[in-house]
């Protein structure tokens, strides 16, 4: 099976120019994609594009990723509503640094016999003269073609926003990009989103003006929910690669929580997993939906490659914890995390010196029992847990060292009402 052809099983590839399939089929060649450094961390809309280099990779060909250090300062139009706020060249060289990091958990940069290359743009478009920008790029382009490019038409048409000239400007410096990796590296593929097919062509066009050379691109759908929703945002916002921005606890629980509509075509996206193994998947999602065997399958996949083996034991660690399991091993942050949505309260420091207070006021002012007779009651019963250690002392008082780091108590009723008591500041 070829490249291509294992793209396009896997839902990866939505079109390409013509004459690209046979272009792969001649010998390795070198890709490039592009990635917009506008934060310090790339997102999960991210990984489509890292795992189509990861397959080239696999493949035999040569994947380059291009960090938009130069582009990113002018920001790409391409089907947004609204020009972003512009980057300055000490976050955008930041951003860029923490790009290289996640890469490295997917492609190999030093021991493959094809080893991905990184590029920064600005190397090469910060040391132009816009005299020669002009004259040797400029010279090449329509302007009445840039216009009639569907991403920039709708800007143009748009009364609220329209289009700056920096944002025009963008498709002559993705083109001139495209043209610099030609004839530097070897590159004749740029592959992308749907939505870079204007940009994709233009530096086509570009590569055989300008340096007389064939070039060749492909595009990949644009991520969305069965529901027709934009992937990779949750109720709490983007889901990063970073796990400072994401824990790998939330991390995993996204992507354990995919609907079943969506979790085949995820398990072909985002993972490396055979055509067998997701195809039986498939069948076991239709037969036993409610053991979510594939979101399992799915979340340890790329849980485990972006968190690494010791990110993703934690994030199981974690879910364990939320559905009763042990809390040994966690600290105050992972507590904090995991019951984040849970009821909460707070208690003061020096209530809890000495002897503490008793765990039946505890769970009457919580609200958690009703009153201390059913607090009473529920011990006896044996549902009541702390700290996912079940009591059986109604007499049980709580102090300092029953919080997890001096800082939180989890108290269960039954099978899944928690609360979480975290101790006051000051």
């Amino acid at each position: 099976m070829s490249v291509l052809d294992e793209l396009a099983w896997r839902g990866l590839l939505q079109d390409s120019t013509d004459g690209t399939a046979d272009h792969f089929a001649e010998g390795p060649r070198s890709v490039y994609i592009g990635f917009d450094p506008t934060a310090d961390s790339l997102h999960v809309g991210s990984l489509l594009p890292i795992m189509i280099l990861v397959h080239l990779q696999r493949a035999g060909h040569h994947p380059i990723a291009l960090v938009g250090g130069a582009t990113g300062l002018i920001g790409d139009p391409s089907f947004k509503n609204r020009e972003r706020p512009l980057l300055t060249r000490e976050a955008m060289e930041a951003n860029a640094a923490g790009i290289r990091a996640q890469l490295e958990h997917f492609l190999d940069f030093e021991t493959a016999e094809n080893p991905a290359r990184m590029r920064n743009n600005l190397d090469w478009l910060g040391q132009t003269n816009v005299l020669d920008f002009l004259r040797d790029t400029g010279k090449h382009f329509s302007v009445n073609a840039m216009l009639r490019k569907e991403s920039v038409r709708r800007r143009v048409e748009s009364d609220e926003q329209g289009i700056s000239f920096t944002e025009f400007s963008y498709q002559l410096l993705q083109a001139a990009d495209f043209v610099h990796l030609y004839r530097e590296d070897g590159c004749t593929v740029q592959m992308g989103g749907s939505d870079q097919w204007g940009n994709i062509t233009a530096g086509i066009d570009l590569v055989r003006r300008s340096a007389g050379g064939h070039a060749f691109g492909a595009v990949s759908p644009l991520v969305t929910t069965a529901a027709g929703t934009k992937f990779g945002k949750t109720e709490a916002g983007t889901v990063w690669l970073d796990a400072n921005r994401t824990s790998p606890y939330r991390f995993y629980q996204f992507w354990v929580n995919v609907p079943d509509a969506d979790v085949g075509r995820f398990l072909r996206y985002f993972t490396l997993m055979p055509r067998e193994e997701i195809e039986a998947l498939d069948a076991a999602t239709e037969a036993e939906p409610h053991r979510r065997a594939a979101q399992k399958a799915l979340a340890e996949e790329v849980t485990g490659r972006v968190h690494g083996e010791a990110g993703l034991a934690r994030a199981k660690m974690a879910t364990e914890a939320l559905f009763g399991g042990s809390l040994d091993g966690l600290d105050a942050d992972d507590i904090a995390d995991i019951f984040a949505d849970v009821p909460s309260s707070t208690t003061p420091g020096d209530a809890l010196a000495g002897e503490g207070v008793e765990l039946l006021d505890l769970l009457a002012s919580t609200g958690l029992c009703s009153s201390k007779g059913d607090a009473r009651r529920s011990i006896e019963g044996g549902g009541v847990y702390l700290n996912g250690v079940r009591v059986d002392d109604t007499g049980a008082r709580v102090d300092a060292g029953a919080f997890v780091d001096g800082r939180f108590l989890v108290l269960r009723k039954g099978k899944r009402r928690y609360h979480l008591v975290e101790v006051a500041e000051g």
